[in-house]
């Protein structure tokens, strides 16, 4: 049985502007960041901008559909959690939801999904597209729920690229999993880490060393982070997911699709004919 954590409830809203208070722009720097800080950045961070996300990028994502990264790759190809035939009655939970498109997409498939993100006013983009989906804000370093509570577990591009300790998520992700269940998430592929953020031609030189661990952190006036990014190599990330105790089953690199005509961030037709710009990590739980 899933335990009963504290739920996100709220009444629906519709967008409303954004309340963050003006403020300079934050400076860049490579510096260390610990659980505590890159925790608390993350979430004021996507709290101060779920509404941009949403509108920039919430037509790209849809309503309901899961998919994977940048590239496209939806779910309904991919089947990396396996034949949607497959997924109904299965209790699926989603780290870093944001506004749950993908545990819509598996509710649809008969899933019992459940949306985790540490952000409040993304999950207040869950409840304004609605669906009967239980919503839960916590932290993935401390999933509020009973061993073995879960079938399967997802993350697309949620909570692995910001947390200081990927291990410590990776080992609540097994905690509650049941035996044999599967766990994949998506991140940015690491050896983008070594090219400027452009998604031009400007973006196709190395401009630093993909062995450089360093987080990127955005930070205030008064030296406060508000945002983390932490890099892994793709050794590392095999490291962690065995450290974890996981079997790693799969690497997946999309390539970039003929019919993806977008830009989003560094990502982009050019870049993506080149280089990968995401890694999907499929593992199971012994």
């Amino acid at each position: 049985m899933i335990q009963e954590p504290e739920v996100f409830q709220e009444a629906a809203q519709e967008p409303v502007e954004s309340t963050a208070p003006e403020a300079g722009e934050p400076e860049a720097t490579r510096r260390a960041a610990g659980a505590t800080e890159s925790s608390r950045a993350n979430r004021g961070w996507w709290d101060r901008n779920a509404d941009e996300y949403q509108v920039e990028h919430g037509t790209f994502l849809g309503d309901d559909r899961f998919v994977w990264g940048p590239e496209g790759l939806d779910e309904v190809e991919a089947e990396l959690l396996g034949p949607a035939e497959d997924l109904a009655g299965r209790d699926v939970l989603e780290i870093g939801a944001g506004a749950a498109q993908c545990s819509r997409w598996l509710a649809a498939q008969g899933a019992r999904p459940v949306a985790l993100d540490l952000s409040h006013r993304q999950l207040q983009h869950a409840l304004r597209i609605g669906g009967a989906l239980p919503l839960v804000q916590a932290d993935a370093a401390a999933l509020p729920f009973a061993d073995a509570s879960f079938d399967l577990a997802c993350s697309a591009y949620g909570a692995l690229p910001f947390v200081a300790d990927p291990v410590a998520v990776l080992r609540e992700v097994r905690r509650v999993l049941r035996p044999g269940g599967r766990f994949v998430f998506s991140v940015t592929h690491p050896i983008r880490w070594a090219f400027p953020d452009e998604p031009g031609p400007e973006g196709l030189s190395v401009s630093g060393s993909y062995f450089d661990r360093t987080p990127y952190v955005e930070q205030d006036e008064d030296g406060r982070a508000v945002y983390v990014e932490h890099h892994r190599t793709v050794g590392d990330r095999v490291r962690d997911v065995v450290a974890a105790g996981f079997r790693l089953v799969d690497l997946v690199e999309p390539e970039w699709p003929a019919w993806n005509t977008s830009e989003w961030g560094g990502w982009s037709p050019l870049r993506g004919s080149l280089i990968p710009g995401s890694a999907i990590f499929v593992c199971e739980r012994g």
